[in-house]
């Protein structure tokens, strides 16, 4: 299977091409939000107050990373389970957010979600954060500094590695793989 090579912003057409199963090096510009933050950006919805990032033009890597060791750039970086941003992630897709960096699989109401907003949903590899942290190549705190590791940073990456696991037909990665494998009942 090919890995593609991709930039952020996502762009419609780039987002429409991706399905899911394919394997792509993401570089560009994405932002780390976790749990506290998606609850803030959430909350300032409702309320109807200005958003810290423009979701139109945002990844949203599901990830706070580790203190950063001296001449580093960031410390060790890994995706977080992304079920536990499934209740504010709806609102953020209806709002323009293009594409989401986690692990694991998502509500069928995100799926959903993406599939009428027309976004992408990539997994990121799992126990491997030191590595993924060697991808980003400048960080910066945006929102939120008083959430700690939580905040939200803008990372510049370069060949993050990603597999497309709900593309925007609404495809289901772990699903179709279950189902290939489900031993028919006779």
């Amino acid at each position: 299977m090919e890995t593609r090579k991709i930039k952020t912003p996502l762009t419609k057409e780039i987002i429409t091409s991706l399905s899911a199963g394919d394997m792509v090096l993401l570089s560009g510009d994405v932002y780390t939000a976790r749990d506290a933050a998606h609850r803030r950006m959430y909350e300032a919805l409702k309320k109807g107050l200005p958003l810290p990032i423009d979701l139109s033009k945002a990844t949203i890597f599901y990830a706070a990373p580790s203190p950063t060791p001296e001449g580093k750039v960031i410390g060790s970086i890994g995706p977080t389970t992304s079920y536990r941003m499934d209740v504010f992630t709806p609102a953020l897709l209806e709002q323009g957010l293009r594409g989401m960096i986690g692990k694991g699989n998502r509500s069928p109401e995100v799926v959903e979600a993406i599939k009428r907003y027309g976004a992408v949903y990539f997994g990121a590899i799992g126990g491997i954060a030191a590595l993924t942290a060697q991808c980003v190549k400048r960080m910066e705190v945006v929102a939120y500094e008083d959430l700690g590791p939580e905040a939200i940073r803008k990372l510049t990456v370069v060949d993050l590695p990603l597999v497309v696991i709900n593309d925007s037909q609404g495809n289901d990665l772990y699903l179709s793989e279950q189902n290939k494998w489900r031993i028919k009942a006779v």
